[in-house]
């Protein structure tokens, strides 16, 4: 029989960078505070040991600088990981990121490669205020190149990390910061789990909830509730919004013929509106009603912690959302 162990989605991301860098020796890490400190969130603590400062590197406070390096060392054969410590800190990589790292495997005619993952946060309700709480994966969806990763359990986190590491291309690989102690069952030996094939998280009949990262908890949290109204909600996970299994999402809604999306990035031209988008076009015969979204309110994320909590979906909310969809 497989082990499978209970580890937190900190302790599988961990897990699987240290598997990798064991597998690979072309594997490092760079980041701020990433090598004693092992991150704000401490997840990568004991890889300095293991590795060695050469391997876990403590960069200057540059974010376009040890990201620039990164897309170099990748395309000389390294595998570089780039720990960029808040989400909201991508914007100072956007050009790296987006005209460097997307751009080059096309504009070289095929014959470079930038085999790199950009490790981000994502989230509010952690009491961080309006720079250092915002969910903005849906940017880097908008660029061709680059594939986006939003695990939502310890068991997809590992599986998704090792393939983003082993992927020829470069990743974004977004974890919600609120989420790091959220307990789960993972597989002692290898496994990766391919990108563009979304997870049912539950199966369900009256309603199909799309939801992306932490909404996933909030979304089956809505369908307990809804269980209890006599809705059956079906719960779907992307895991990655770019490469995005469409089929699956099309085929839920074709069977339930309502829908409701629910990610924590902002609603205007967000995740929300794309997959919103894909439902409404494939599965259009067979919707009872429009598709609803949910999404974190267009406002700065506050610091007061009421007003914070009010601005992003809960198990409330998408289960008021859901009972009126179902009449």
């Amino acid at each position: 029989m497989p082990e499978t162990r209970e580890l937190t989605l900190g302790e599988a991301v961990r897990e699987a960078l240290a598997e990798e860098m064991r597998r690979d020796p072309r594997v490092f890490i760079c980041g701020e505070d990433i090598a004693e400190a092992g991150t704000v969130y401490k997840v990568l603590n004991g890889l300095v040991e293991e590795f060695g400062a050469e391997r876990v590197l403590d960069t200057p406070i540059s974010e376009a600088g040890f990201t620039g390096m990164a897309v170099g060392a990748a395309m000389t054969g390294m595998r570089p990981v780039v720990d960029v410590m808040f989400g909201d800190f991508s914007t100072l990589v956007m050009d790296q990121m987006v005209n460097q790292a997307a751009k080059i495997h096309y504009m070289s005619g095929g014959k470079w490669k930038v085999p790199m993952v950009m490790r981000a946060t994502l989230g509010a309700t952690r009491r961080s205020a309006a720079q250092h709480s915002q969910s903005l994966h849906a940017w880097f969806c908008h660029i061709p190149g680059l594939k986006v990763v939003l695990p939502s359990t310890p068991y997809d986190a590992k599986g998704l990390m090792k393939t983003a590491i082993r992927d020829d291309n470069p990743v974004v690989f977004f974890e919600d910061k609120m989420m790091y102690r959220l307990k789960g069952p993972v597989p002692a030996e290898d496994y990766t789990i391919p990108f563009g094939v979304a997870d049912i998280k539950r199966a369900g009949t009256d309603v199909t909830i799309v939801a992306t990262s932490s909404m996933v908890q909030v979304a089956l949290g809505a369908a307990k509730l809804l269980e209890q109204a006599g809705i059956s909600a079906e719960v779907i996970d992307p895991r990655t919004v770019w490469p995005l299994d469409e089929k699956t999402l099309v085929e839920s809604v074709k069977k339930t013929s309502r829908a409701i999306v629910v990610d924590e990035g902002y609603g205007r031209y967000g995740v929300t509106a794309e997959i919103a988008s894909v439902i409404a076009e494939g599965a259009f015969f067979n919707l009872e009603a429009p598709v609803k979204r949910m999404g974190a309110m267009h406002v700065p994320i506050p610091f007061s912690p009421p007003l914070e909590d009010a601005t992003v979906p809960t198990e409330q909310t998408v289960f008021e959302a859901a009972t009126a969809l179902c009449g």
